[in-house]
């Protein structure tokens, strides 16, 4: 992952309980904008392609099951390293791009087995913090932090408690998230809301704002696990929380959708509600990303359409 030399990190500037108490959302209008943002902005043909393409560098490759095992994990990074088959990568004419995925998300017991494949050429995202539910004690999450980032975890996903967001205990939410970001030292920090369980809009862009006070390098939806997980007007709203917080403050934070973004369509449909909202500097795996285990297998079958005029089966392009 390239980040730019200027970039800079988000740092804890302070809960602002004054600020949080005019955030408000407008549900209906959310809703007709993110229809729009889905169903009206296309990219067809070439463009399509590059876009996919794009779309490959913006995945967080993730193997998040019971039974992971060593070999599985180890398959994956190499899929990571090589996403695309050679007579695909030489049809589209990108044998000097050095494609990879933007990362690879596992357990924390995979982390050594990944960076034995990986060895620094692609970060590992470590999810943590008792993921999914985060119901473990606080001393237990900030150690599972601490043990993933001495394994070699450069990214580490934590989950909130979602009980300090229903509860509206939004000092005890900040105060957790800073104690994250300090068990992570240099590692990025992505907190999971977990917005399927936050019941409103405006609890999703709450926690948002929280969250990036207290010093998130990225939001993110979900943790794959919940009933609803990733959606368009869930995610319009944590996108705006992310440009107001820029325009407040100077600091760019990253956003990454998860659970359920399993097609190349939806994948172009999240890509747009970044352009459109954030603009092209967030379509860089620094600021975006894709959190999915079975995206990158359409999108192969899409770009295999393209150069062949023909649809491949799923199990040409099988994934570990």
């Amino acid at each position: 992952m390239s980040i730019p030399q200027d970039f800079k990190r988000n740092e804890a500037t302070g809960l602002d309980l004054g600020w949080l108490n005019h955030i408000h959302v407008n549900k209906a209008a959310a809703d007709r904008r993110a229809a729009s943002l889905a169903n009206r902005r296309t990219v067809k043909k070439e463009y399509q392609a590059a876009w996919l393409v794009k779309a490959i560098e913006l995945i967080d490759l993730t193997t998040l099951s019971g039974d992971d095992t060593p070999g599985r994990v180890e398959r994956l990074c190499m899929k990571a390293m090589r996403p695309l088959r050679t007579d695909l990568v030489e049809a589209l004419g990108l044998q000097d791009r050095n494609l990879m995925t933007g990362a690879v998300c596992v357990y924390h017991e995979m982390i050594r087995h990944a960076d034995k494949v990986l060895k620094g050429r692609l970060p590992i995202a470590a999810v943590s913090t008792g993921f999914p539910a985060g119901l473990t004690s606080m001393e237990t999450k900030v150690r599972e932090i601490e043990l993933s980032v001495a394994d070699g975890a450069q990214e580490i996903d934590i989950v909130i408690t979602r009980q300090h967001v229903l509860t509206g205990n939004w000092q005890a939410l900040y105060d957790e998230m800073v104690a994250y970001r300090q068990a992570c030292g240099e590692a990025h920090v992505k907190a999971i809301l977990a917005t399927g369980d936050l019941v409103t809009l405006e609890n999703v862009a709450k926690a948002s704002w929280v969250c990036m006070m207290a010093g998130a390098d990225f939001i993110k939806t979900s943790t794959g696990k919940e009933g609803v997980n990733a959606t368009i007007p869930v995610s319009l709203v944590m996108v705006r929380a992310i440009r107001e917080y820029y325009e407040r403050t100077g600091f760019q934070v990253g956003y990454k959708p998860a659970g359920g973004v399993s097609t190349a369509k939806a994948a172009l449909q999240y890509m747009t509600v970044m352009k459109e909202e954030l603009g092209n500097e967030w379509l860089e795996p620094h600021l975006f990303r894709i959190g999915a285990s079975s995206l990158l297998t359409d999108i192969e079958r899409q770009l295999e359409h393209y150069v062949t005029g023909n649809y491949s089966a799923a199990h040409r392009h099988a994934q570990p």
